[in-house]
C-alpha cells in the first residue's frame, strides 16, 4: 500500500531529490537570494556626483568659519578614494539591508559618512578642541565585509583633556524624519554606567537645516518620545523633539557650555 502520510520526513526526502541539503540553501534558491545582483557603476558614479553637489550646497550657506575651504580636495578624499577602496574590495556587490540594492545601501552610507566628515570642524568649535583630538572609532571597515558594520558603537570621540572625553554619534537626516535607533540608547546606557562617559547625539536634519543635540544616556524609558517607527519595519525609536534642535545651520553653532545649560547635564 502506498504511504500516503505527508511529513517532516516526506519534505526532507522531496528537498534532497531536489538537490538541496538544507532548507536555507533551498529557500534562498526559490528568492533567487543566492544570485548577486551586478552592481550598475554607471549608476554608482552619478550618485557620487550628487554627494559632491549636496556638499556643495552646504557649503554655501553655512558660515564661512566652518565651511570647507578646498571642496575639490575634500570630495577626493572623503567620496572619491573611499569608493576606490569601497570597489577595489569587493564590498559594494554585496552590500544589503532589507532587500534594498547595493547602489542604495552604498548611497545612504555615504551620506552619513561624508556629511560626518564636512562637520568636522563645526565639532571642533563645539567643543573647542583641535582637530587631531577628534577621534573616528566607529566600527565600519572599508576594506573587510565582515567588519563593515552597523553596530551600537558610536562614531566620535572627543579628548577634552585631564582624562576626560565625550563620545558622539553622529546623525543625518535629509527626509524630515529625525529618530534615535534604540541600541544606540541602550549603549549609550551602558558606556555611561561602564566609564562615566556621556553619549551625545548630534542630528544634522538636512531637510530642514537644523541641528539637534541629545544626550543619549540621559533618555528615559518612560520618556513619551518613544514610538513605533512602521516604517522601519516595526522598530522602537526615540522621536527626535523639536526642542533638541538648537542650531540653525545657517549660523554658527553653539559652544558645548551652552548646550550643557539648554539640556541640564
Amino acid at each position: 500500500m502506498k504511504d500516503m502520510s505527508i511529513d517532516s520526513r516526506y519534505f526532507r526526502e522531496y528537498r534532497i531529490k531536489l538537490g538541496f541539503k538544507s532548507q536555507g540553501e533551498f529557500k534562498s534558491f526559490l528568492s533567487a537570494k543566492d544570485i548577486t545582483p551586478t552592481v550598475n557603476y554607471e549608476y554608482i558614479e552619478l550618485l557620487n556626483q550628487r554627494l559632491v553637489v549636496i556638499i556643495e550646497k552646504i557649503n554655501s550657506v553655512v558660515r564661512d568659519e566652518i565651511k570647507q575651504k578646498d571642496l575639490g580636495d575634500f570630495s577626493s578624499q572623503f567620496v572619491f578614494e573611499i569608493y576606490k577602496i569601497m570597489k577595489n574590495g569587493s564590498i559594494i556587490p554585496r552590500l544589503n539591508n532589507q532587500g534594498r540594492r547595493p547602489e542604495q545601501v552604498y548611497f545612504s552610507w555615504m551620506r552619513g559618512f561624508v556629511i560626518t566628515q564636512y562637520f568636522t570642524k563645526a565639532i571642533s568649535i563645539i567643543f573647542g578642541v583641535n582637530i587631531k583630538n577628534i577621534l573616528q572609532i566607529g566600527d565600519d571597515d572599508l576594506t573587510n565585509l565582515e567588519t563593515f558594520k552597523r553596530t551600537p558603537k558610536a562614531d566620535i570621540e572627543i579628548n577634552l583633556g585631564a582624562s576626560k572625553k565625550v563620545i558622539l554619534e553622529i546623525q543625518s537626516g535629509f527626509q524630515g524624519i529625525n529618530d534615535i535607533k534604540q541600541h544606540k540608547v541602550i549603549e549609550a546606557k551602558r558606556l555611561k554606567q561602564e566609564t562615566g562617559d556621556h553619549t551625545i547625539a548630534i542630528h544634522f536634519d538636512l531637510y530642514n537645516g537644523q541641528v539637534a543635540f541629545i544626550v543619549l544616556d540621559l533618555i528615559k524609558e518612560t520618556d513619551m518620545n518613544w514610538i513605533t517607527r512602521q516604517q522601519m519595519e516595526g522598530q522602537t525609536v526615540f522621536n527626535i523633539d523639536q526642542n533638541y534642535f538648537i542650531w540653525k545651520l545657517t549660523e554658527l553653532p553653539p559652544q558645548i557650555e551652552e548646550i550643557k545649560k539648554l539640556l541640564s547635564f
